[in-house]
């Protein structure tokens, strides 16, 4: 298993289909206090910048220096949250094509900056995301301790 396959899917961590995996509409857009985010403010927060990094998204990054870090409206349906969880997953699989050659990691993208400067960033990104999500199942009690 290569670096970067370990940072984004199989780390030091559940993984993101486990993390992601087995929950209802009322779960995801549950707050858990008027401090925290909801699962799906999360998901999309973390799979909104994953989208900017990877596809270099100028249009929507012009969104999101404006403030737009999280969704105005949450899911009506169950297909929005899928929705979502496939924007993810589009957006690792862009990742692994990013990570496919050594002169791709190398493209200068601001600079002084590589793409492999902002892969490993986005990694400690999803990271973090990824476990506000786990605590915010284990604060609902919809993650197991196993």
């Amino acid at each position: 298993m290569g670096k970067w396959q370990h940072l984004f899917t199989t780390g030091e961590y559940a993984s993101p289909e486990k993390i992601l995996s087995g929950l209802t509409l009322e779960q995801v857009t549950y707050t858990p206090s008027e401090m925290s985010h909801s699962i799906y403010e999360e998901l999309w927060h973390l799979a909104t910048w994953q989208h900017i990094v990877v596809f270099r998204d100028a249009s929507l990054y012009k969104q999101w220096e404006s403030g737009d870090l999280y969704p105005s409206q949450p899911p009506t349906s169950e297909q929005g949250w899928h929705d979502l969880i496939d924007m993810f997953n589009e957006g690792l699989e862009e990742v692994f094509v990013w990570t496919s050659s050594e002169e791709k990691l190398k493209l200068e993208t601001d600079p002084g900056i590589i793409m492999a400067d902002n892969l490993m960033s986005l990694a400690v990104h999803n990271a973090y995301h990824l476990g506000k999500i786990v605590a915010v199942r284990q604060m609902i009690g919809a993650w197991s301790r196993e």
